[in-house]
């Protein structure tokens, strides 16, 4: 049927019309994409003593490895080599040990020491990029250190405070309390 809006004449369809003309519009235009079995696709890897999931990109997978954040796996890549948009299923042999080898010794592919996460460590001065469980030994190894020598920071982490100094007379009242015991 047909209308009078501010003088001109519309024809108006119905939603069933409007749905059938559309729907034949949507379903020709619609595509999909259609990926290539890879024969050597793994869809979990195991880098650093991780399972690294295969169907994510690159970056994004490497980023699953603790002590590798978003910045350093995109300079991984781009070291090593590889397409940052490519999954890492798709990875092969070689290029799975070039990221090892970068990862153990950035400062020889040519990544500047303040990149690495553990610049001038306490024992040797050196930097290092620690990775996986020897960031976790490091760590360890650092809390135990100001423990030992009973460092203002080693105490609060001793006794389960906070440490960087924030308040607590108000916040941070769950977890292990520290509450007066009354006499009965």
């Amino acid at each position: 049927y047909q209308r009078r809006v501010h003088g001109d004449l519309y024809s108006q369809e119905t939603n069933q019309q409007w749905y059938l003309r559309s729907s034949q519009w949507l379903t020709s235009s619609v595509q999909s994409l259609v990926m290539e079995r890879i024969p050597d696709f793994r869809h979990i890897l195991r880098i650093f003593n991780t399972n690294v999931e295969g169907k994510q990109k690159v970056v994004y997978a490497l980023r699953g490895i603790k002590g590798v954040g978003r910045r350093f796996a995109f300079l991984i890549c781009k070291k090593a080599r590889i397409n940052p948009n490519c999954r890492a299923g798709e990875l092969n042999e070689d290029q799975m040990n070039k990221v090892q080898e970068i990862v153990l010794d950035p400062l020889g592919h040519g990544i500047p020491q303040w990149f690495l996460n553990r610049q001038r460590d306490f024992k040797d001065g050196k930097a290092y990029q620690l990775a996986s469980n020897n960031l976790d030994t490091k760590l360890r190894e650092d809390l135990e250190r100001l423990k030992k020598i009973k460092a203002h920071r080693g105490l609060r982490h001793y006794w389960g405070l906070r440490v960087r100094g924030q308040h607590t007379k108000t916040t941070g009242r769950r977890g292990a309390t520290l509450g007066v015991i009354r006499k009965k």
